[in-house]
């Protein structure tokens, strides 16, 4: 069996207090309690026939609702989740203002097997957080491009 895969976006700042990056916490019924280990990168599933990076661009206004600011991607290569899901990220500079955030849907049964189907936010919420704090909140597949990207952006984390 081909293992799915997806592409990423990770959104960084620098502030007075350190580097923050933009992590979004995963909707539905699933992850609505959780905090830690619940939050990903932007990303989402491609097609063989689709360019990574293409699908990456269109995860994340897919599921922030805001284009990708302008600026260099930066490769942070790729991860294997817990799910076996290959997810290939990318990681660039910019800003966004959370406030603006308006997600993506997706429907799914809820409760399983119940035969109902409810729509449910990609992401429920967009966070900026700095290094340490993010490491707490991904989930633990994903937390590999945070220490990729320390030597992108001079910091120690």
């Amino acid at each position: 069996m081909v293992a799915k895969r997806s592409a990423g976006l990770l959104l960084w700042r620098r502030r007075e207090t350190g580097v923050e990056v933009l992590i979004g916490h995963m909707g539905g019924p699933f992850w609505e309690s959780r905090d830690e280990a619940a939050w990903s990168i932007p990303k989402g599933e491609y097609t063989p026939d689709e360019e990574p990076m293409a699908a990456a661009r269109r995860e994340f206004a897919e599921e922030l609702g805001l284009e990708a600011p302008e600026g260099p991607w930066h490769p942070l290569g790729e991860a294997r989740q817990s799910s076996g899901k290959v997810v290939t990220a990318w990681a660039l500079e910019g800003d966004l203002d959370t406030s603006l955030v308006v997600p993506g849907t997706f429907t799914m049964e809820w409760p399983r097997g119940s035969g109902r189907f409810s729509e449910f936010p990609e992401i429920n919420r967009a966070e900026w957080y700095g290094l340490d704090e993010a490491r707490r909140k991904l989930v633990g597949g994903q937390r590999v491009f945070l220490e990729r990207l320390l030597p992108l952006v001079g910091a120690d984390g």
